[in-house]
């Protein structure tokens, strides 16, 4: 099985920064991508940024020039870096990893079990 633990939410001002971390860890061959998606009460889980291997990055419309995503490829860790954060931006966070767990072996989608961000002065 894999495991996606989070970590690095909590309650931040308006203009503030916070990082959040995302560890894979279990039986893993190949990571294809990770990344980060959030889901606000009463709306749709929506996503965030994301990381693919090779490099890519993605980012939603309204994180960009905001939000960094980053990998760390020997800790198998995707961080986000979050700045001048919004009330907007107040969400669960929950991690995501497309990951096949042996050679020639089918990608899965795994989640963490969410993190969360309240920005409010």
């Amino acid at each position: 099985q894999v495991q996606l633990v989070e970590s690095g939410g909590g309650l931040v001002q308006p203009g503030g920064s916070l990082t959040l971390s995302c560890t894979a860890s279990g039986t893993i061959f190949s990571t294809y991508a990770m990344g980060w998606y959030r889901q606000a009460p009463g709306k749709q889980r929506e996503l965030v940024a994301s990381w693919r291997s090779g490099g890519s990055t993605n980012y939603a419309d309204s994180v960009k020039g905001r939000f960094t995503v980053f990998r760390d490829n020997a800790k198998n860790t995707v961080y986000l870096q979050m700045n001048n954060l919004k009330p907007t931006d107040t969400a669960a966070y929950y991690c995501h990893a497309e990951i096949s767990q042996q050679q020639g072996g089918f990608k899965s989608d795994f989640w963490g079990q969410g993190t969360q961000v309240t920005v409010s002065s």
